[in-house]
């Protein structure tokens, strides 16, 4: 990690709300942001900030996420996520989140990301795979 990485810093991002962002479960005319999506966009909001201010080899993970959904976002309108950095603990990035759409406010809340040493994630998953080869079916 860099010593940039620190609180205060924030980006945005803005967002084509498409069907493929959307729930399906009410209809044509109920198509909005699904809430899964809305936390994916946020994730990746927050992960590209951090992306700048990381060494060679690192990325982050996400390991909370504390949200509001407020407000109804249609298909084919645009959201706009804010997200600022309000503490850094070591490896842990705790990141502030506002977002709207055109209309109204959105999305309000929290999300924490853990920076990651890629190469060791990756030995660390490996592992993890052989012994769910090996640790048969759930009882």
């Amino acid at each position: 990690m860099k010593s940039t990485l620190a609180a205060g810093l924030s980006g945005k991002n803005r967002f084509e709300i498409d069907r493929s962002r959307t729930i399906d479960f009410m209809g044509e005319a109920a198509r909005v942001y699904a809430t899964p999506m809305l936390v994916r966009d946020i994730e990746m909001t927050c992960r590209n900030l951090m992306l700048e201010h990381l060494d060679a080899g690192e990325d982050s993970v996400g390991t909370r996420v504390e949200i509001d959904h407020v407000g109804a976002t249609l298909l084919g309108m645009t959201v706009e996520l804010s997200v600022r950095i309000a503490e850094v603990n070591g490896r842990s990035v705790v990141f502030e989140v506002e977002g709207r759409d055109t209309v109204e406010p959105i999305v309000r809340g929290r999300h924490t990301r853990f920076v990651v040493d890629v190469a060791k994630t990756q030995q660390r998953l490996a592992a993890q795979a052989e012994k769910a080869r090996t640790a048969g079916p759930l009882a």
